[in-house]
């Protein structure tokens, strides 16, 4: 579900949040009869001492971030048949973990929400619910619900009146802020303690280029649906305007999945239809190419404007483990993808920057071991460390000098990129689940916590 152009368009990638299934034992067991889990009382939930977490932000403040958001989320909201309606009051009233589930009962019962949805709810509230109380955080229950009473919300807002993303969708910041929702949905669920930066002023170097009207593009690894979020939240104490500014290349399923939909409305996305999955339905072929032709004029026009931030993938899907060894490794680049955004960026007329990015987050949202062509998969999810590094602008004409073949600089060049994005995921890598920390800096990559 990776960013590709190929001579008959057909691009792809998946950022954004998923369904999930269960990775930890529930604290209030499961049961796909929603009636059961309605049942279930708040008062059984377990309670963990914090030790000591340290955010890119204070507790407090994120906790009234997150209150904040729940009171936003009572504003209309514009739908995709052009007018406004009103979120149901039901989940944001709720006072525990008892209430949000028997909301979800009622609507199903009445007939608003569809029962693969309501199961979908119950399933991504257990799973985000025992994804926070790993954190250990004396806070936990007050953010979860506050947190879900929001995300059921906008999920069963969209279930009744489906949004529609034009091929290039800006992120929805007002009367609801999408993109505030995301981050303090995926900020309890990341470890800060063991997350890293690496080469941080090379973001802020970023941001003069864009400042100067230059392109800037970033090509990366691909993990999972929460790599927009993860990306925003590391970069939120030193960069947020950076992150705020990112366009993301976004396939199809992100934008039809109602558990992903409210997480893509916060994001800046080149909405395409993904490659590995062009052929599904035969009958659907030729719309599909000729949606991702009308996404690469956006891009296009987009690069001519000058100071855009792009991020693509251009791998052909999430990373995923070797089947044999377990270990993580980015997926290999497709050469024809990162020549095809090469020559957009310097066709633009516009000076444009390639740098590679390495993204580290795979435990906190993994994808599922093999390519799934129905829309909802499953997935775990989990409190855990990530990372997030770049390296420097790589410059495509320094390398076309030592080749003579177009085809031989189009592999070098895409190669060269994806070099580097090894060798800073490795640092990652040592420094997330080796526990090496700080001291898995290297001359090329250099480690920091900018956050403490």
């Amino acid at each position: 579900m990776i960013f590709s152009i190929s001579s008959s368009p057909s691009l792809f990638i998946s950022p954004t949040t998923a369904r999930f299934s269960i990775s930890t034992p529930l604290v209030v067991p499961s049961t796909s009869r929603i009636s059961s889990a309605a049942a279930a009382s708040s008062s059984g939930l377990r309670r963990f001492r914090c030790p000591c977490i340290v955010f890119c932000a204070s507790k407090v403040r994120d906790i009234e971030e997150m209150l904040d958001s729940k009171k936003g989320a009572a504003a209309m909201v514009a739908s995709s048949s052009g007018h406004e309606i009103s979120p149901s009051r039901t989940f944001l009233d709720a006072r525990s973990e008892q209430d949000l589930l028997m909301v979800i009962q009622k609507e199903t019962e009445a007939g608003r929400l569809p029962i693969h949805i309501a199961q979908g709810m119950e399933e991504l509230y257990q799973n985000y619910r025992n994804a926070v109380f790993q954190s250990g955080q004396p806070q936990a229950k007050e953010i979860v619900l506050s947190n879900m009473a929001v995300a059921l919300d906008r999920i069963f807002m969209d279930a009744r009146d489906p949004f529609e993303f034009s091929p290039y969708h800006e992120a929805i910041r007002e009367p609801f802020d999408y993109y505030k929702f995301g981050q303090n949905y995926i900020r309890p669920l990341t470890d800060f303690r063991s997350s890293y930066v690496g080469n941080i002023s090379l973001f802020s170097e970023m941001e003069k280029k864009l400042q100067q009207g230059e392109n800037i593009i970033l090509i990366s690894n691909h993990q999972s649906e929460a790599d927009p979020a993860i990306i925003a939240l590391l970069l939120e104490s030193t960069n947020p305007h950076l992150a705020e500014k990112l366009i993301y290349v976004a396939g199809d399923r992100v934008v039809t999945d109602p558990f992903c939909k409210p997480f893509s409305m916060g994001r800046n996305l080149l909405c395409v239809y993904s490659k590995k999955h062009m052929n599904d339905d035969p009958e659907l072929v030729d719309m599909k190419k000729r949606a991702n032709t009308k996404s690469l004029k956006e891009m296009a026009i987009l690069l001519r404007g000058g100071s855009k931030i792009i991020w693509i993938a251009p791998s052909g899907g999430r990373d995923r483990p070797d089947p044999v060894t377990k270990e993580w490794h980015p997926a290999p680049f497709d050469a024809s993808s990162v020549d095809n955004m090469r020559r957009l960026t310097e066709h633009a007329g516009i000076p444009g920057n390639i740098y590679p990015l390495a993204i580290l987050c795979y435990d906190i949202m993994p994808p599922p071991a093999q390519v799934e062509k129905e829309i909802g998969e499953k997935r775990v999810i989990s409190f855990h460390g990530a990372g997030l590094s770049v390296a420097p602008n790589i410059s495509y004409h320094e390398i076309a000098a030592a080749f003579e073949e177009p085809e031989e600089v189009k592999v070098a060049y895409s190669q060269s990129l994806y070099s580097s994005v090894n060798e800073q995921y490795n640092v990652l890598k040592s420094a997330v689940h080796g526990k090496q920390g700080l001291k898995a800096s290297t001359a090329t990559v250099s480690l920091s916590q900018p956050w403490l």
